[in-house]
């Protein structure tokens, strides 16, 4: 039977993490980006988040990876903001625009129990880096009020290994992008000229901590790392070292989910060479990388048109 990991972890040791996420907010260092402002004092920075949990939406959804959808959805919480300054952000008006209005730690809390109880199975927090403290404590409550089902954490892959470190025993599923392996590319699209060494390290630790991705036997996720790759027109993304990764410093077993959904929004316009959506060759290229390296989870294998 499914034991949630939150729900193992001592209570001191529970509320000794959340005291520790919530003292970086006085200088917040929750993300690589170190902006070092008093969020607890209102103050904003890169990700324009202050103290204030910040929801795009809550809600069953069934457009995710099949092993969190299953037959009644994965319980979405999709957060406003993002620590990322992705030119061609797919959720721009919730990540850039800031689409969402402010709720308190008890009303997301109720969410999540709202969630469980229409069956979804899981309770998936979408861009939860900038919010992780506030969040952390939201999953104790809901915890002490009945919440049995996987937390997932479900985020752009630009993180803070400490922060990281303080989710063990609390996160049971992990589900980063990996979004570039150039440094350059990676500085012009997103500013974050170090996401890969970030990316990577924080990947390295999730996997320490939940290892590959786990299901029970209805094929429901309940445990594990859950990675997405998208595929960008003219390999911006550096595909092949990204899944060398994958496959060499993580497991072969790994669960990638490669996503053909690129489309060019939001200031995508401003670079030319991103204005356009993939070429199915180059998603077929990556496929076809990803299984010559041994990966076989999380990705089409049989229906691919070329």
């Amino acid at each position: 039977m499914f034991n949630a990991a939150y729900r193992n972890l001592a209570p001191e040791e529970f509320e000794q993490r959340i005291q520790t996420l919530y003292k970086i907010l006085e200088s917040c260092e929750l993300c690589p980006r170190q902006c070092r402002i008093n969020r607890l004092k209102g103050e904003v920075g890169f990700c324009k988040a202050t103290a204030d949990v910040m929801v795009s939406s809550i809600g069953p959804h069934f457009g995710e990876e099949p092993e969190l959808v299953g037959h009644h959805g994965s319980g979405t919480i999709f957060l406003t903001h993002c620590n990322l300054g992705c030119f061609f952000c797919q959720n721009y008006d919730i990540s850039h625009l800031g689409s969402g209005n402010v709720m308190s730690i008890d009303e997301i809390v109720k969410g999540m129990l709202y969630l469980q109880k229409r069956g979804c199975h899981n309770i998936n927090f979408v861009t939860p880096t900038h919010y992780t403290p506030q969040l952390t404590k939201a999953i104790q409550i809901a915890a002490g009020s009945g919440l049995t089902v996987p937390i997932v954490y479900n985020c752009g892959g630009y993180e803070s290994l400490e922060v990281i470190r303080l989710l063990e025993g609390i996160v049971d599923i992990y589900m980063p992008d990996m979004k570039y392996s150039d440094s350059e590319q990676a500085k012009k699209y997103s500013t974050a000229p170090d996401y890969f060494e970030r990316c990577t390290a924080a990947l390295l630790e999730m996997h320490r901590q939940v290892g590959v991705l786990k299901t029970d036997a209805r094929g429901v996720a309940e445990r594990g790392v859950l990675i997405r790759h998208l595929v960008m027109p003219g390999d911006v993304a550096g595909s092949r070292r990204t899944l060398e990764f994958i496959a060499h410093d993580l497991s072969a077993d790994s669960y990638v989910n490669i996503m053909f959904q690129y489309r060019p929004v939001y200031r995508a316009e401003e670079f030319p060479e991103i204005n356009r959506r993939p070429r199915l060759s180059e998603f077929n290229a990556v496929v076809d990388t990803a299984r010559e390296l041994g990966l076989h989870r999380g990705f089409d294998k049989e229906f691919l048109l070329y």
